[in-house]
Parts: C-alpha cells; structure tokens; sequence
C-alpha cells in the first residue's frame, strides 16, 4: 500500500496515550448521539451565538436568545462540553466556541457532510451489518424499493435529494476549474463523452470553457432527462447531447462516436461500482477508443490525500456505498484502480494530483501491444 506521506504517519503507529484510545473508544461507542447533539448545536444557532459573544455566554442567556427550554439547552450545551465543540469558564460559567466547534460551524465540507449523513444515510447505517454480508444496500428501503439509490434519485424527498446532491457537487466542484485546464488546455480535446454525466453541470462546464467542444453525456435514462431539464436554454446547450444507457447491462455498449472522439469523462462514477462491473465499464469504453482517445478519471483516490482528514471522510463514504448505494462500491485506491485500468485492456499514462479537495485525475490510453 503506497500511503501519502501524512497518512503513512497517521496509520503505521500508535499515537494515542492509553487514557486517549479509552476516551476515543467511549467517543465511538456513543457516536450517534455525539452526531445528532452536534448537529443541533448547529442547527439551532448555539454554535453561532457562542462564536458570536466577545465574552461568552451563560445556559440563561443561551435560552434567552434561542427561545429554547432551560432542559433543551443544558442537556446540550452539557454534551457540546463533553464532546469538545465549546469550552467552559468555571468561575462565571460561561460558554464559548471550541476549535473544533469552529470548524464544526464553518469549514464547508463538515457542513456538507452532517447534511448527508443526516439527510441520506442516517437511518440506513442502521442497516449497514446485512448490507456488508448481503452485498445490497439494505438501508435504501427507508426511502424506496429500488435496487440502487441511482435509480431512485430523482424520487428521492426532496430535502434527501437536496443534501444527496450537495454532497456530489461538493466534492467535485471545486476540482472543475484545474479539470478543465487539463482537459483543454493541456490536452485540447474537441470532443467528450461524460460518463455519468448526472445532471451534467460537467458538461455546461465544458461547453462554457471551449467554444467548439461536443459532449454527449451518457447515464440512465431517467438522469438524462433530468440533465436535458437542468441545461435547457443554458448557454452551449445546443453542443450538448444525451444518451440513455445502464452500464449495468452486459448488452449495453457505448455509442460508436461519429468521427473522433478524443476524451471519455468519468468523474466521481467509477466509485459507484463494484470492481468487475468497473472492469466492464472500462471495457465498454476500451472497445470504441482509438489510440487518439483518452479515458479521464477522475477520483478522490483515499491513499493519496495530503491531508488525513480527508482519508478519514473519504473510508466512511465507502460505508454509504455499501449501506445506501448499491452494496459493493468503495471509495478505491490507487492499487485498486490500477488493477481495474489493466485488467480492461488500458494503461495508465499520467495522474494528476490534488485538484480541488483532494481529487486525482487518472489519464488512461489503450495498452500498447508488444
């Protein structure tokens, strides 16, 4: 296992005195309610009054000021102290904000990320032991019959799409300026087919950054209606096609392109599978490319973050693929992929590293025969 530096750190010693593995034991054991007293701290604007006051405040005038119960906010405020989220002045008993409160309340990805697992996985990690030894996503079914949750996206309640897809774009977005740089700017492609293309907020982007791109997106049937709905009448639309297809399907192939085709996009979509059905969607892919044309890739590969926190975030997702998802995709590594790419009949050209919050985008090509 090739770690990044800082993970290598993190995971191949002992950090903790025995005290702290006992307290973070505790921590883990009660980590459900841990979540949802955080969660309301942020929800009902402690964290903000708190980071807000010079000098703190006290449990009184936190009641005051939110209108909630003396009971409401002394349990609360009590656990935010074991917790670590604020600090307390014994001598006149009044609260203030944490670091890691601090973060808790601004850092962009924690917020995302309580919203997610709130919002979309909360009551399906209940669920998440017969999800590992089933191989299904058997916490899908608080919200719907469906096999994957893919299928059921655009039937989702609405505040559970919401957060779902806040959560995608999240990740993604912020990589997308450096992406487009690479893909046009470094390797001038004309023409792209974006695999997965969801609501194809790629592809607009696209469009926008080169004035003589194509781009067909392809995904199910229902996802590309829905894209046709979001880009409709948006600027560079009009070079914008679909294509209906489950990857799933063992007939289904990807269309033959018309002319050249220099690029097939794949962001945060290889992830939602597992490692044979990548192996075949690679395959797909392999049989209509020239050796003109190149796969993009583009993942949050866990083994090659800088920062450990990320890795940490990155492993629990693998969860929600297995107890929401589909049951058997992950959150892969580099050894993982690569073996995948070879084993399609694809080598690896280049990686590009830390775009955006932590993505890699791997450049494939076919294998050159010996």
């Amino acid at each position: 296992m090739n770690l990044s530096p800082a993970l290598h750190d993190r995971y191949t010693r002992e950090h903790l005195t025995a005290r702290e593995a006992q307290r973070l034991a505790e921590f883990i054991a009660w980590g459900p309610a841990v979540f949802q007293a955080s969660r309301l701290m942020v929800k009902f604007g402690l964290l903000d009054l708190l980071r807000d006051s010079a000098d703190g405040l006290t449990q009184q005038q936190l009641v005051d000021m939110t209108g909630l119960s003396p009971y409401a906010v002394k349990c609360l405020i009590e656990a935010s102290l074991c917790i670590g989220t604020v600090l307390v002045d014994p001598d006149t008993e009044r609260y203030t904000i944490s670091k890691t409160g601090w973060f808790l309340l601004n850092d962009p990805a924690t917020r995302v990320n309580i919203d997610f697992n709130h919002d979309v996985n909360y009551q399906g990690w209940f669920d998440l032991e017969q999800a590992l030894l089933n191989g299904k996503p058997e916490g899908l079914k608080h919200f719907g019959p469906w096999p994957t949750i893919y299928e059921g996206l655009s039937s989702l309640p609405e505040q559970v799409q919401a957060s779902w897809f806040n959560f995608d774009h999240f990740y993604s977005d912020s990589s997308f300026p450096e992406a487009l740089k690479i893909i046009f700017d470094e390797h001038h492609v004309r023409s792209l087919y974006d695999v997965g293309g969801n609501t194809g907020k790629w592809a607009l982007q696209c469009v926008g950054y080169n004035p003589d791109v194509r781009v067909t997106v392809l995904d199910l049937p229902q996802q590309v209606a829905m894209m046709r709905d979001n880009i409709q009448g948006r600027p560079g639309a009009d070079r914008i096609a679909g294509f209906g297809i489950n990857l799933l399907d063992e007939a289904a192939e990807l269309p033959v392109p018309q002319g050249d085709l220099d690029a097939i996009w794949m962001s945060q979509f290889l992830d939602c599978f597992g490692i044979d059905e990548i192996i075949a969607i690679l395959r797909k892919a392999a049989a209509i490319m020239t050796p003109a044309t190149r796969v993009y890739i583009m993942e949050t590969l866990w083994d090659r973050q800088r920062f450990e926190p990320a890795a940490f975030c990155l492993t629990m997702t693998s969860l929600y693929f297995t107890a929401m998802a589909n049951g058997n995709s992950k959150m892969y590594n580099t050894e993982d992929l690569q073996a995948c790419i070879t084993a399609a009949g694809l080598q690896i050209e280049h990686i590009h590293d830390n775009l955006g919050q932590g993505h890699s985008i791997v450049v494939c090509k076919l294998t050159e025969k010996q």
